[in-house]
């Protein structure tokens, strides 16, 4: 049975969350204390991450970052009455989607089986896609820019292994499947997410467009066309 963590201080809210989730096939183990919680994602395995914002020892933006120094399993943020900074925050530390609260646990298990369904799913394009400076292994899900290793990163001799999460994954598979190509904010929302764009809609893909931009340099492989979009600009090898 798949498990899930959920992070959050308040202990009426695993019970009932748990039994509901356990109907569609999921374990939730919860953790009311940020340490407790990256101690049992350290020591076991987590399909993916429920991470309440408002947490004692620790904020959830600071755990989410604790998260991202060591794994790149799902995190879904709980945020307190919708802010958008707390969203806009949250995904800037890597979250891969939020659910303002209070919420309707059907909403979360719907959020949950896109997030696991986007992780698991191999893009359509099988195999190697090869640029000037960059391969993308579509079935290994890992990306490599040519060039010496960084310090503490693993890969071949004149290659760096970079560290993704499952979404900046499937926006640069998405993105690189066909270059040139434009895709509205709206298209990557859509074709990421499952769902049509919400308020924070444009703000969310550029964020993950930069945080992606980040990983991917030196290169400069994403193009902003104003009012349009984002286009993939790498030349095939």
């Amino acid at each position: 049975m798949p498990r899930l963590l959920l992070i959050d201080d308040d202990e009426h809210l695993g019970p009932p969350l748990a039994a509901y989730l356990q109907r569609s096939g999921f374990e939730l183990v919860q953790a009311t204390r940020p340490s407790a919680g990256l101690e049992r994602l350290r020591g076991g395995h987590f399909e993916a991450v429920i991470l309440d914002v408002m947490l004692p020892e620790m904020d959830g933006f600071e755990t989410c970052r604790a998260i991202r120094r060591e794994s790149t399993v799902p995190v879904i943020m709980l945020t307190a009455r919708g802010e958008v900074m707390d969203r806009v925050v949250g995904l800037e530390l890597g979250a891969d989607d939020y659910l303002p609260k209070p919420f309707e646990p059907r909403e979360l298990l719907a959020r949950l089986q896109t997030v696991l369904r986007r992780t698991a799913a191999a893009p359509v394009a099988k195999g190697r896609l090869a640029f000037e400076g960059l391969t993308i292994d579509l079935d290994r899900r890992e990306v490599r820019l040519q060039g010496a290793p960084q310090e503490g990163e693993k890969g071949e001799q004149g290659e760096r292994l970079v560290d993704l999460t499952g979404t900046e994954f499937e926006l640069l598979a998405l993105l690189a499947g066909t270059p040139g190509k434009v895709f509205s904010r709206d298209d990557i929302l859509t074709r990421l997410r499952g769902h049509a764009a919400e308020d924070i809609a444009s703000r969310a893909v550029d964020i993950l467009v930069s945080r992606l931009r980040r990983k991917l340099e030196p290169l400069d492989l994403i193009r902003t066309l104003r009012n349009a979009g984002y286009v993939f600009a790498g030349v095939r090898a």
